[in-house]
């Protein structure tokens, strides 16, 4: 069998395989501890336009269910970003989306303009479930109407191809990700961290310092997968699947309920490796297969 074709296009980008570092879990530092080289894209942990001192500590935990975090959007800013941060990942030649996001639309597109075609992409976090928009009281990705304008915003100031993360925190996603569609997102990514908490029983108090966070890792795996497959049946754009991702049998699992791409997140912290490690195991899955296209798994689930 010839070398099966892992190609993915999301718009105009193009990747050599379909598997993605995810925003926030995957530094330049991880280029001496796995082959940066093998993965399809990287997404860099988001940026906003001005710095941001994140939440207050403990910021992370680990609980019996998987990662707890609220590390609010810590970072130094877009320029800091464009002049330090994007170069040291560009350096490996492997796309780079670059993660974005603001209070409200006129930053979503401040920022979209400030990044122009310096990143391969730009992935619109709308649905960091540890900051406010705005000051509102909820996500713009829990929000149809909110999504819409921001995608319609980011759209008419770039050219690049513009994915938005969505929010597994509403009671439909498939809504929001048809509003995404109607704006004129290339894509969509789906999902970012569920709302939760843990308490310290001791303390009698919450154990993250935010109170609340995200929680992520395998717990959300069959939450996220259903998501996945759920819009893929709504929208006619392609879905990124995220979610508690650990090996190429989770991506796989993504892939045939409709991901044409996946996103590796909590797994980069236990092993470095476990992205390049997924591509590789893909690969052979489709050797073993049959499979000459990677194609010819996307949506391929069997319901009936």
């Amino acid at each position: 069998m010839v070398k099966p074709d892992l190609s993915v296009k999301i718009g105009k980008l193009k990747l050599k395989n379909p598997v993605m570092a995810a925003s926030g879990t995957f530094g330049d530092g991880y280029g001496e501890l796995t082959d940066i080289r093998s993965l399809g894209a990287i997404v860099a942990k988001t940026v906003t336009l001005r710095p941001r001192i994140g939440n207050p500590p403990p910021r992370v935990i680990e609980t019996p269910s998987g990662m707890l975090n609220s590390i609010g959007l810590e970072n130094k800013g877009v320029d800091i970003f464009l002049k330090k941060t994007l170069p040291s990942l560009k350096k490996f030649g492997t796309p780079v989306i670059a993660s974005i996001a603001g209070d409200d639309e006129d930053e979503f597109k401040e920022l979209a303009k400030a990044v122009g075609t310096k990143a391969a992409a730009l992935e619109l976090n709308l649905s960091c479930p540890n900051i406010r928009y705005g000051g509102k009281d909820r996500l713009i990705a829990q929000d149809e109407k909110g999504t819409y304008e921001t995608v319609k915003a980011v759209r008419r100031a770039t050219g690049l191809t513009v994915i938005a993360k969505l929010s597994p925190n509403v009671t439909d996603i498939s809504r929001i990700a048809k509003a995404a569609e109607e704006a004129g997102a290339d894509a969509v990514s789906l999902v970012n961290t569920f709302l939760g908490m843990a308490v310290d029983i001791e303390a009698q108090r919450p154990v993250l310092g935010n109170v609340t966070g995200g929680l992520s890792g395998p717990a959300i795996k069959p939450l996220a997968l259903r998501m996945v497959w759920t819009v893929y049946n709504k929208v006619r754009i392609p879905v990124i699947g995220m979610g508690g991702i650990m090996d190429h049998k989770d991506a796989l699992e993504f892939m045939l309920a409709g991901a044409a791409a996946i996103q590796v997140g909590t797994a980069n912290f236990v092993d470095p490796g476990a992205a390049a490690a997924t591509a590789r195991g893909i690969e052979e899955y489709m050797k073993e297969h049959g499979i000459e296209n990677v194609k010819g798994i996307v949506g391929k689930l069997r319901t009936g």
